[in-house]
């Protein structure tokens, strides 16, 4: 009966297959030039292969000591472009390659299908995302965000990072994305979840002669209300010379996002009224929780990113190939962050009114807050900017049977940012009118209240911060491919590399408290008070309030400073015994903010590796094997180092620490395809990975604050903590780790691949990882025999995990049907993961657990993800239209003694984007798109007991339209 189903699932996707095409072709076919007037099934075979000859059966570092031909190609006589010879393309990589793995490819030069290479691997199976700010911040394979990073083969970070930012990769820029999911031993060190390989193009790539091409574009968001330019121009030339071929390539990019997002949210501790607050009506009891603050927050801003990529090739010889390549990428932001809080239960307000939530004794659906603590607000204004170099040279050159392959390169990376933040608060507490729960999220309004009068408001105080990060390194790789005559090995592979890596972290701020003096706003030399926009599609009553404009803080920053250093000397004259009024007074004493030495970070680190690699292949009957067998050693050499300071009752005691770390990582791969026919193949892969911890989890400094903040009379216990706990911290502390140790996985995958024609495909995957050593950042809580109760944020290697899944996809297009019908195709795949994690055995003790630590859900891990993408493609006319759907997911544990999940979590995100391209000619294309189509909100919850939670964040997100041009001759 199995075999039954399984025949007729797969019957649908044969019957709408043409023929196959052949897994191997000829010297002759992979040369072969497209004809510009054939139709574009046809010419998509040839674009197919010519990609396929840019992405060769290997890796990245792989690729770059592929033999060079010995026949010379023919020129292409245009640039094959399209959605089927793209998806074509992609297939045939994934088909070809020794890896498992999933790729997307450009459909035309600078057309990713999104503005981003994060946002277009969203599309990838087994992909998930995060968004903020409108844009991919973090990309998760197979639930895991561990995941190496390389350019062109090549190892790219950002900043002090060990990754690099994809969202700083503009489409444009590229030719196409490859995620490796289980990897071999020629790769860079995969991390936990694997690697993405991000590919520009190379001169190489084009037809002899002058290749131009580009594409501007417009965007228009309907919640900033602001429009954007995008634009990105390509200049080739491939030419025979009397010294060899030559090719140089040099391609610019330009995008720009202007963003406004609207969130309502409910603070994530929760907790029961103190004795002192008054509950009406008494009926309802006091033994029910709410959040202890409700707010509005606004995340708006304008960011642009220029990048250039650059490229030389030269062949002297048939053999012999010497390349130079450089990149610049960059971000440039202004911030201005709108964030509104009014506290429920401080300072004992009366609530009335209080509705619980029927069926829930211990949740309350609305309610009145009368008087206790007032509402307050800040505008932050940042200035930011990164700007990250990679140069590159290298040779690949064939000696007979050996092709060997050497690279160099050197990569530079900043980030810096400074804000300038902006404090009020009202004059007094309003009535607050709360519903918990509306439409998923938190819901208030202030009746009576004023927003647009002056004197409602006060000066509350002024916040200056600076921060740079940087880091740099080299490294240097050989490698050796060589042919042998023994059938069984055809292929050993060998090769060595070296990095020398460093990173740092500088950084300072200033703030001064100013709400004692009750300052009006009006008299702050801020310039005029506007009401900060509203960009809510509905669901929330009070928006906006009086602020004074960015340029009003950001653009006057020197007033502010000498207005709040003569506050502060008010205040020191009146509270001579306060050392934070006078160390405050002393920062400000500045023009600019000091970088404080105490808080600085330095890293240096080596990696010394070496891999061995055989290919076997060998034949039963009709039936074809092959595989890779190898391993990688990684010797690393590291040395971090970071100052420890305590600071209470106005004394500060600071001390210097230092690790290092020296340590080998075994890292085997062994791998097995069968081919039955041309068409199937059955894929099986172990191999082991690791992660090392960021270079900032690993500083050793740990710094303790004496808490000095307001006491709130009356003010609640924390729940999350036993007895003796839930009080008010004395102190807190954060910092590194120095003995996180890397996170280790045993990766177990199997697929089958069925592949129908060039450009229709169904394949499943079934994979399972062993890990150990998750790491994240958890809040502990201790006494200390000096200074009392402390919370300590820092991050800690949690104990076992485990993850295992299931990916199915498929593509095709209708070339069965007739006439305009056969331009119709259809690309979808879904993800199915489980995952779950040991709580951190330390940490779960602290909270009164008395038992093993639980094992927990993975954060960040969405049971199902999947994509539906529906293309239309004949003639001169080309439109997709694509749905993404992610599940829910958690962003962080929490567990007390009693087991209850304290955790904050996501709930479903979809996505509808479409596109639609018109050939005007066989070299100018015009485009439009519309991004999130839907706009559905973006939505968190916060866990807080046994099944209980309320809204977190409900935050509107921008729906996107844009329109453009792209040209190539």
């Amino acid at each position: 009966m199995k075999r039954h189903v399984l025949l007729l699932s797969v019957t649908p996707w044969a019957l709408l297959a043409a023929p196959a095409m052949a897994q191997t072709s000829t010297d002759a076919q992979t040369t072969q030039a497209a004809d510009p007037n054939a139709p574009i099934e046809t010419q998509t075979a040839v674009g197919i292969r010519q990609d396929v000859a840019e992405v060769p059966d290997r890796s990245p570092v792989q690729a770059s000591t592929t033999g060079l031909s010995e026949t010379p190609a023919d020129p292409r006589d245009i640039v094959v472009t399209g959605f089927r010879a793209s998806l074509g393309s992609a297939q045939a990589i994934k088909r070809n390659s020794d890896a498992i793995l999933d790729a997307i490819v450009a459909q035309d030069i600078g057309k990713l299908p999104d503005n981003t290479a994060a946002e277009s691997l969203a599309r990838v199976t087994g992909i998930q995302v995060s968004r903020y700010s409108d844009e991919v911040t973090q990309v998760l394979v197979r639930g895991l965000p561990d995941v190496a990073t390389t350019f062109n083969g090549r190892d790219i970070f950002t900043a002090e990072g060990r990754g690099v930012a994809l969202q700083d990769f503009p489409a444009g820029a590229l030719a196409g994305l490859e995620v490796y999911k289980s990897g071999t031993a020629d790769l860079l060190e995969p991390g936990l979840a694997g690697l993405i390989n991000v590919r520009s193009r190379r001169p190489f790539d084009f037809e002899k002669g002058f290749t131009i091409a580009g594409g501007f574009r417009g965007t228009y968001n309907d919640q900033s209300k602001k429009f954007d330019p995008l634009g990105n121009l390509l200049l080739s030339q491939r030419a025979e010379t009397p010294i060899g071929e030559i090719g140089w390539l040099i391609n610019a990019v330009y995008t720009q996002a202007q963003y406004r997002n609207a969130v309502r949210w409910g603070e994530g501790n929760t907790n029961k009224p103190t004795a002192g607050t008054t509950i009406l009506p008494s009926s309802v009891g006091r033994d029910f929780q709410i959040p202890t603050a409700v707010g509005v927050y606004n995340d708006s801003g304008k960011r642009w990113r220029p990048a250039m990529n650059a490229s030389v090739q030269w062949r002297p010889a048939h053999n012999l190939e010497l390349y130079y390549d450089f990149l610049y990428q960059s971000y440039r932001g202004e911030v201005a962050n709108d964030w509104f809080r009014v506290p429920l239960l401080d300072s004992n307000p009366t609530l009335s009114d209080v509705v619980l939530r029927p069926g829930e004794p211990l949740q309350v659906q609305s309610l009145t807050k009368t008087g206790g603590y007032r509402p307050e607000a800040f505008r932050s204004t940042v200035k930011g900017y990164t700007d990250t170099y990679q140069a590159a040279g290298g040779a690949k050159w064939d000696i007979g049977r050996a092709h060997l392959s050497t690279d160099l390169a050197y990569t530079f990376s900043q980030y810096g940012s400074d804000e300038w933040s902006f404090d009020t608060a009202f004059s007094r507490a309003p009535v607050a009118n709360v519903n918990f729960f509306v439409n998923d999220g938190v819901s208030f309004d202030l009746p009576g209240f004023d927003n647009t009068n002056p004197a409602n408001y006060i000066w509350r105080g002024y916040f200056e911060a600076t921060y740079r990060v940087q880091g740099k390194g080299w490294q240097w790789r050989t490698d050796v491919d060589l042919e042998t005559d023994l059938s069984l090995l055809p292929k050993l592979q060998f090769g060595i590399r070296w990095t020398d890596r460093d990173a740092s972290l500088k950084r300072g701020n200033r703030y001064a408290y100013t709400e004692q003096l009750a300052i009006p706003l009006a008299q702050v030399p801020v310039g005029d008070l506007a009401l900060t926009q509203n960009a809510f599609r509905g669901n929330q009553g009070f928006t906006s309030w009086l602020m004074p404009s960015r340029d009003g803080i950001a653009g006057n920053a020197p007033q502010l400073r000498q207005y709040a250093f003569d506050a502060l000397q008010r205040l020191v004259a009146g509270n001579p015994a306060d050392q934070g009024y006078r160390d405050a007074l002393n920062r400000f004493s500045t023009p600019e903010v000091q970088l404080d030495p105490l808080a600085a970070f330095y890293a240096t680190e080596q990696t010394y590796a070496f891999y061995g690699q055989a290919k076997y292949e060998f034949n039963i009957g009709s039936i074809r094997f092959d595989g890779m067998i190898g391993t990688r050693v990684v010797n690393t050499v590291g040395e971090y180092s970071g100052i420890s300071t305590v600071l209470f009752d106005g004394v500060r005691r600071s001390e210097v620490r230092r690790t290092r770390a020296n340590y080998v990582d075994i890292l085997p791969n062994i791998s097995l395809r069968i081919r039955p026919s041309d068409k199937l193949q059955i894929r099986f892969g172990v191999t082991k990975t690791r992660t090392k911890p960021q270079f900032n989890q690993l500083n050793p400094a740990l710094n303790i604050t004496q808490n000095t903040q307001q006491v709130v009379p009356d003010q609640p216990l924390d729940p999350r903590f036993p007895a003796g706990l839930n009080t008010r911290p004395n102190a807190y502390g954060g910092g590194g780790n120095p003995d996180l140790r890397p996170l280790i996985s045993n990766n177990y995958d199997a697929t089958v691949e069925y592949y129908f024609s060039p450009t229709a495909s169904l394949t499943a995957a079934v994979f399972y990882r062993d890990l150990d050593g998750f790491i994240d950042n958890y809040i502990n809580r201790t006494i200390d025999p000096v200074y009392g109760l402390i919370e300590i944020s820092r991050p800690e290697n949690a104990g076992k995990g485990r993850i295992k899944g299931i990916e199915v996809g498929g593509q095709t297009f209708f070339d069965f049907l007739p006439g305009l019908w056969s331009g119709i195709g259809v690309q979808a795949n879904v993800t199915y993961l489980e995952g779950k994690q040991q709580y951190p055995a330390n940490l779960f003790a602290s909270t009164g657990g008395t038992t093993a630590p639980p094992f927990v859900p993975i954060p960040g891990l969405s049971k199902w993800t999947y994509n539906i993408a529906l293309f239309y493609e004949k003639g001169d006319v080309s439109t997709r239209l694509s749905f993404n759907n992610r599940d829910a997911y958690l962003n962080g544990n929490f567990i007390n003694g009693d087991g209850f999940y304290n955790g904050e979590g996501t709930t479903r995100i979809q996505r509808l984007d479409f596109g639609f391209n018109y050939n005007i000619t066989k070299e100018i294309t015009v485009a439009f798109d519309v991004a999130n189509i839907l706009a559905k909100p973006f939505n968190n919850y916060r866990s807080y007991g046994n099944g209980l939670s309320y809204p977190r964040d409900v935050r509107d997100e921008g729906r996107y339209y844009g329109a453009g041009l792209r040209f190539r001759f």
